[in-house]
């Protein structure tokens, strides 16, 4: 069953002894930061957790399914999340 914010975010205000409010705040100000750092094209890596970046995903010719007319898909940037090795270690 997937953690959602509201529950991460009072995981983590019991964790450090705040209000759930707080635990909000932060973990909002976190992908605030992370988000700003990526928006300028920059990596965050948190040493043991993973590194956040933008990779950037060339043009390319697709299909419709359902007509199966060519399309062209436009380049674009895309998130990606890659985990660290202690994070690797604490799934398996």
């Amino acid at each position: 069953m997937p953690v959602k914010k509201a529950e991460l975010a009072g995981r983590l205000a019991e964790k450090m002894g705040v209000t759930k409010k707080q635990g909000v705040e932060w973990l909002d100000a976190f992908v605030d930061e992370v988000t700003k750092v990526m928006r300028s094209g920059d990596k965050v890596n948190i040493t043991g957790f993973g590194i956040f970046k933008v990779s950037d995903r060339k043009a390319r010719e697709g299909r419709n399914p359902r007509t199966g007319e060519s399309i062209h898909i436009a380049a674009s940037k895309k998130p990606r999340f890659t985990p660290g090795k202690l994070l690797k270690e604490a799934i398996k």
